[in-house]
């Protein structure tokens, strides 16, 4: 009876110490794992868009008269004009992100009110008076820029068009006449763009265009022979915009790993 109550002490006190020694030992599992959030969806201009712009524009017409064959050739130089007049219409294009820079092309095609007025004021002062006006015109352009975050600067250049309308007058003689053309010429400039959101954006930009140098008749002048026109058209302009982006092109969400 002694022996078996020794061999159950000795069987306690092996247990217990065991544990003990148990819950000394270094604890070898880390703390608990949290899965950290998702870091925001970076920002991208990647996409195509369209939009609108609206602004004022202004710009010089320089002319000059000549006699047209089979007179002999006489060209008289008059004075430069101003024009100027509102601009707006709407806009289309696509952008593409590499890193920081954004390259892309872009469209647009605006209504404007642009005009002004020249005096003839060297053969025979206030004989003649000429008129240029722009109804519709647009471009078609390259741009890049350097984009910070939500925020783009940029630059643009191509192809510009117009359709120029000018009317002659003679205030001292029964004469009117008006002559069309559509010019083709070269606009660059610049501006900067910022995302209100990952679709609306809104913009500044200016751009000078030049239409070149471009020669007409005046049917029926007021003085004997043939009347030819020579003028060249410049113009500046400043628009405001705004441009929505679509979707398709959106960078996928972040993966996040789970354990």
């Amino acid at each position: 009876m002694i022996k078996k109550l020794l061999v159950a002490s000795v069987a306690a006190l092996g247990l217990t110490t065991g544990g003990v020694l148990a819950a000394d030992l270094p604890n070898t599992k880390g703390p608990p794992v949290f899965a950290a959030p998702p870091p925001p969806p970076v920002f991208s201009w990647t996409g195509f868009y369209i939009g609108g712009q609206v602004g004022y524009q202004w710009g010089t017409t320089g002319w000059d008269l000549h006699s047209e064959p089979p007179a002999p050739f006489v060209a008289v130089g008059e004075p430069t004009y101003n024009d100027q007049g509102v601009v707006g219409g709407g806009h289309a294009g696509f952008n593409y992100q590499v890193a920081q820079f954004v390259f892309g092309v872009e469209g647009d095609i605006e209504g404007t009110s642009y005009r002004g007025t020249g005096v003839e004021a060297v053969l025979a002062p206030g004989l003649i008076t000429n008129t240029t006006r722009i109804d519709i015109e647009g471009s078609v352009r390259g741009r890049i820029g350097w984009a910070w975050d939500r925020v783009l600067f940029y630059g643009t250049g191509g192809v510009a068009f117009a359709d120029f309308k000018n009317g002659f007058n003679a205030p001292t003689a029964p004469f009117f006449d008006t002559a069309t053309f559509g010019r083709v010429g070269w606009t660059a400039g610049g501006g900067v763009e910022y995302a209100i959101d990952p679709n609306w954006s809104v913009r500044v930009e200016y751009r000078y265009t030049d239409y070149g140098r471009y020669d007409f008749v005046i049917a029926n002048p007021p003085v004997s022979g043939t009347i030819g026109v020579h003028e060249h058209e410049r113009d500046n302009r400043v628009e405001a915009g705004f441009s929505y982006r679509f979707d398709m092109f959106s960078p996928p969400a972040p993966v996040v790993a789970k354990y």
